[in-house]
Parts: C-alpha cells; sequence; structure tokens
C-alpha cells in the first residue's frame, strides 16, 4: 500500500467516523433488539497469501458451531429479517471501518479472501494479494450481483463451492488485477462514490 494511499483511509475514515459511529450504534441497538447478542461476526480473511486478519461485521445470519466457504442459496435460510435489511445496504459492513483503521484493508481493493480460497489458488490470488484487500472495489462493483446471482442457484455446500470457484475466483481476480494496474487516490474516489451510488439505487 502506497503512503498517499494508506493517508488517504486514515483521512477519510476520521471524516466519516462521525456519521458512522451513530448509525452503528442504532444498528447495534435493533439487531439487539430484535436478534440478541452476539452483534458482531468475525471470520479469518487474507491480506496477503501467508497473513490473516479478522474481519469484523455486524452478524446477519444465525449462529452455528461450524461455518466455512462463501454463502451460497443452503445458507439463505440463516440470513435473520434484519440481517436482509443491513446487508441490502451494506450496513454489516459498518464495523470494518476498524479494519480500516488498524490497516487491515483499505476503502478500495480486492474483497479479502477466505484462507482456503488462497491455499487452493495461490497462482490466482498471489498477485491479486499485492494489493491491500478493501471494503469494495472494481470487482465488487461489477461482478457482486452476478456472483449473489449465481450462488444463489446453489443448494448445497459443495455445489455452492464448485460454482464460486469455477466462475467467481477467476472473474473477480481478472477484476482485481485491472484495478491494481490504475490504482490510485482518485480511481479510488471514483469507486467509492460508485459504490455509494449502487447502494442508494
Amino acid at each position: 500500500m502506497t503512503l498517499s494511499k494508506r493517508l488517504f483511509d486514515i483521512l477519510f475514515a476520521l471524516a466519516i467516523l462521525p456519521i458512522v459511529l451513530p448509525v452503528g450504534l442504532i444498528v447495534a441497538a435493533a439487531l439487539l433488539l430484535t436478534q440478541g447478542r452476539p452483534l458482531f461476526y468475525a471470520a479469518e480473511r487474507m491480506k496477503t497469501p501467508a497473513r490473516g486478519f479478522r474481519l469484523w461485521k455486524f452478524r446477519t445470519m444465525t449462529t452455528v458451531a461450524r461455518d466455512s466457504g462463501v454463502s451460497g442459496a443452503h445458507k439463505a435460510a440463516r440470513i435473520t429479517p434484519a440481517g436482509r435489511i443491513l446487508r441490502r445496504f451494506r450496513l454489516d459492513e459498518l464495523p470494518q471501518l476498524w479494519n480500516i483503521l488498524a490497516g487491515d484493508i483499505s476503502f478500495v481493493g480486492p474483497r479479502p479472501p477466505l484462507r482456503q480460497y488462497v491455499e487452493r489458488f495461490p497462482e490466482i490470488y498471489g498477485p491479486v494479494l499485492r494489493s491491500r484487500p478493501g471494503v469494495t472495489g472494481l470487482a465488487s462493483i461489477h461482478y457482486h450481483r452476478h456472483e449473489e446471482w449465481l450462488l444463489a442457484r446453489c443448494r448445497t455446500a459443495s455445489e455452492t463451492d464448485r460454482v464460486y470457484c469455477a466462475r467467481c475466483v477467476p472473474a473477480k481476480a481478472r477484476l482485481d488485477l485491472i484495478y491494481a494496474k490504475n490504482a490510485s487516490v482518485c480511481f479510488d474516489i471514483v469507486l467509492i462514490f460508485r459504490t455509494i451510488t449502487r447502494v442508494l439505487h
């Protein structure tokens, strides 16, 4: 991560903190009343091919003893009513502001992948994770809805894994590498506002 990108992340995070903090408190109170504890979901993601970190989100699903892999239709029944609203407007990702300030992720970059996929596809994630992962990015903007559509048709964990690995991993990697070649603070600002516009629409 370049110094200019890191400085932008810190300054922008501090600038929006007065907005994010009260909204986050309202979301936390609503979740506490509607679905109880735990309020947060933390899972390991990878910032480099060898280094993981804990990514924080508001919890949007019922808890289970063991959970792995990406979410397909086989997990849809676990999404809570409040969780559906949070996911629709990406409010579940508000706690990731902490990950940004901690330097785990940036505002813009490839979505941080699960360790299991990084280890299975080192030839893909090696180049992708030369860029610091982000909350949003080129792949998030242009492929997220298609990925949701693909995975929503998968009825088992094995089918979800197969489709994700065959269709989503390489497609998102191509977009992530396009971002890497054109990365700049100005491009990040454009992608942030495109993300906000898409969410509001």
